[in-house]
């Protein structure tokens, strides 16, 4: 087994039901992965233990899953030089929001990426891309999964049934 090169950390197992919307990505891809759970607040000694260890066992990139104050992406970018995904949890109070801004608006010098309520799928293929970087496989098999997804695009306007459709050459 590879080692893992992009570590996603949730705070609670509540999130993993969001986490399972990006691993397809991660699998199709062959990005070796790992999931962790430990909680900024909670579990905060095991948070800063696992940004602390990451980079030093191959981790290249973290994605840190967090619904409400959103705390833990912040966290471990606070202790890690690696880049440093967000994904906001949908829920509470404020649908969401709270989590989006709170990982959007971090204290200079601590930068997390956020991406949408729930993307966990972008974020994983946000990590895929900054793996890329320096990896010219990964960069082939991301332009693959690019037109992959065109061709899902182009077979679903089969799908129009009785709807007049756009003519191919609208297209071209």
């Amino acid at each position: 087994m590879l080692s893992p090169r992009i570590g996603i950390i949730i705070g609670s197992a509540s999130d993993i039901a969001i986490v399972e919307k990006g691993i397809p990505v991660l699998v199709e891809l062959q990005i070796p992965y790992e999931v962790a759970i430990a909680s900024a607040h909670r579990t905060p000694l095991d948070t800063s233990n696992y940004a602390k260890k990451a980079k030093s066992r191959g981790i290249e990139v973290i994605i840190a899953v967090a619904g409400l104050s959103a705390a833990l992406p912040g966290v471990i970018a606070a202790l890690t030089t690696l880049p440093v995904i967000g994904v906001p949890v949908k829920g509470g109070a404020l649908d969401g929001l709270d989590a989006l801004l709170s990982i959007a608006q971090m204290p200079p010098g601590v930068p997390v990426v956020s991406v949408g309520l729930n993307g966990a799928k972008n974020a994983c293929l946000m990590a895929a891309r900054i793996l890329a970087i320096n990896d010219d496989k990964l960069t082939a098999k991301l332009q693959q999964w690019a037109v992959n997804e065109a061709d899902k695009v182009n077979l679903s306007r089969l799908k129009l049934g009785n709807m007049p459709a756009a003519p191919e050459e609208s297209y071209k």
